[in-house]
């Protein structure tokens, strides 16, 4: 599988990560696709649309959330990843917190772990022996508590606090191993942030870039946006294309439910770059 393709182009435009959740209680589309046939057809829809990146998670990290098994979690994920790794030449990642379940994916056919927890010593073992990229993502507590320990003084600035965070991280995993070349970062906009702290990350997005990794903004129907319009996740396309308008030029990858609309509106910007 191809999991280096966004280090290869010269473009601003970023690559679109399509979101297949196959849970029954993620916060936006939370038992939608958990048979395995809507599933399927759901992931060849985005394809269709011009997905870059399947990301493929069988475990809900919304705030508030409770971990599944690994034995659930790799009944959910694996059949599914088999089937797309069998059928396209795509890059596919696997949204897991466990070294267990992100080994078997990589056995499966996926080439990039997107781990939303910072990573376990156990993960950084996996991600070091296998040569597997992996996405570092920035997060202080688990799903089920991080949004009731947040609050306006957990950040003294919160891109310079993440920027220090990710130091460390990064300096953890080179020395299980990891190459940084490997890494991919993702300033975890929604896990234990306040909406301000939400939208200070996206207006100063290219900060970020000092880390001196891709950089990989998942912000699509989110909580903040829903505070900010007043809608439901599923009426929250307009304001998760802001976001991906926002970020243009900064972000190397977006991470999305809406795909056609997010293709059609990178296309568009990008053409307003080059014109």
């Amino acid at each position: 599988m191809k999991s280096n393709i966004f280090l290869s182009s010269s473009s601003k435009k970023p690559l679109v990560m399509g979101i297949l959740n196959v849970t029954p209680d993620s916060f936006s589309d939370g038992g939608r696709h958990l048979d395995f046939k809507r599933a399927q057809v759901h992931a060849e829809r985005m394809l269709d649309e011009g997905a870059d990146i399947i990301d493929i998670g069988g475990e809900s990290t919304r705030p508030g959330s409770l971990p599944v098994s690994v034995d659930e979690e790799l009944k959910r994920v694996i059949p599914i990843l088999k089937q797309i790794a069998d059928s396209y030449d795509v890059p596919i990642s696997v949204d897991t917190r466990k070294a267990e379940v992100a080994e078997a994916a990589l056995e499966a056919g996926a080439s990039i772990i997107n781990d939303v927890s910072g990573f376990s010593n156990d993960m950084m073992e996996l991600i070091a022996s296998s040569g597997a990229k992996a996405v570092l993502m920035h997060s202080l507590w688990d799903p089920d508590v991080m949004q009731k320990n947040v609050c306006s003084d957990t950040y003294s600035d919160v891109i310079s606090d993440m920027l220090v965070w990710a130091e460390q991280r990064i300096f953890a995993a080179e020395e299980f191993g990891v190459k940084k070349s490997q890494l991919i970062f993702d300033p975890g906009i929604g896990f234990g942030k306040l909406s301000s702290h939400n939208l200070e990350i996206i207006r100063r997005c290219s900060e970020l870039k000092s880390i001196g990794l891709p950089l990989l903004i998942g912000a699509s129907r989110k909580n903040f946006i829903g505070e900010l319009t007043k809608k439901p996740p599923s009426e929250r396309l307009g304001g998760s294309l802001a976001v991906v308008a926002a970020v243009y030029g900064c972000a190397d990858i977006v991470r999305v439910h809406d795909v056609t609309e997010t293709v059609d509106l990178v296309k568009v910007l990008d053409a307003i770059q080059d014109y």
